[in-house]
């Protein structure tokens, strides 16, 4: 029965849930955390982030269109945003010193990516930011 309450707080306390979520108690839930974390950055999460964009109709990047404040699952967005929103804060709420060396490299990654779509995305659009 221990090991089951265990397991079921883990999966109840693993979601990102806008950062608020409590920290995980035991060591094994923190590793499993992190790991989900870490899969959501780095090039793998860039790619999940334009594939669920396209999936469900957002688009890839709106100039001028703010981030969603946390919780506001209502409100536009868009694959970009979508970085301010959750990937850019995930770095910061790694358990392990493992996870959070980890983090460091794939958060640089995204931002050198968000950096580098930006200033293709003005170059193809002449600066109207339409595409």
């Amino acid at each position: 029965e221990e090991e089951q309450e265990q397991i079921l707080n883990i999966i109840t306390s693993l979601s990102y849930k806008d950062g608020t979520r409590p920290p995980m108690r035991t060591i094994e839930g923190q590793v499993v955390q992190d790991a989900d974390r870490l899969d959501a950055i780095g090039a793998i999460g860039i790619a999940r982030t334009f594939q669920f964009a396209g999936r469900f109709g957002e688009p890839m990047h709106v100039p001028g269109l703010t981030p969603r404040k946390p919780g506001d699952r209502t409100g536009e967005t868009s694959a970009l945003n979508h970085f301010e929103e959750k990937l850019f804060r995930l770095k910061d709420l790694m358990n392990t010193k493992t996870a959070h060396h980890l983090a460091e490299e794939r958060h640089r990654y995204m931002e050198e990516f968000v950096a580098r779509f930006k200033e293709e995305w003005e170059g193809v659009t002449g600066g109207t930011g339409e595409f």
